[in-house]
């Protein structure tokens, strides 16, 4: 039987931030409900990936973001809108996620129980048949696949998304969407920042 862990409630409170001279939030105030799954939807430039890195420590504010976690694992996964990196680079998707889940050197290779770690969130992403593909090859899609993949090992209490759906063709969303589905049925929170109402 499946360990039960639910996901974190999150509050926002008086949140802040400027950028120089130019504030991009202005005394944010919600909350997002444990095993819940919270869009955020708004204009380009409207602040909303600086919220998310706010959330992540990745952005200087003011107020205060609270994280009220229901387990003593405390595991957050994250996928970027984009994602900057050389793709003349020499990487297979194999060696990108190893990279990126464990602290050894890549060149000293993984165990099996990685390796079939890897092989099984790329298979819940539809990406697994590509595992030794070059990544810098990929699709923008592809790349969004792969990213969810990483950012679901371990399985995560917390996934941020920031625009996730960007560049999927249908299957893709269609093997997102029923991800989150699952994600949700298990309790995990998920905040995500979204452009299509429709999707939404």
């Amino acid at each position: 039987m499946e360990l039960f862990k639910p996901g974190p409630n999150i509050s926002f409170e008086s949140l802040n931030l400027k950028l120089g001279n130019t504030r991009v939030l202005n005394d944010i105030n919600f909350k997002v409900e444990s095993g819940s799954i919270h869009c955020i939807v708004g204009p380009n430039g409207g602040g909303k990936t600086s919220l998310i890195r706010s959330l992540l420590g990745q952005m200087p504010h003011t107020g205060t973001i609270k994280i009220d976690w229901n387990t003593p694992s405390q595991t957050t996964g994250y996928v970027p809108q984009a994602l900057d990196f050389d793709r003349t680079l020499p990487l297979t998707i194999n060696d990108f996620i190893t990279m990126v889940c464990q602290r050894r050197p890549l060149f000293t290779g993984n165990s099996k129980a990685k390796r079939e770690l890897i092989f099984s969130a790329l298979e819940r992403v539809g990406m697994h048949e590509k595992l030794y593909y070059h990544f810098g090859g990929l699709s923008g899609g592809e790349r969004q696949r792969v990213l969810l993949a990483q950012a679901l090992i371990p399985e995560p209490q917390l996934l941020v998304l920031d625009e996730p759906a960007s560049g999927l063709d249908k299957a893709g969303s269609e093997i997102m969407q029923t991800i989150l589905k699952k994600l949700r049925e298990k309790g995990i929170t998920v905040l995500m920042i979204h452009h299509d109402l429709g999707e939404v």
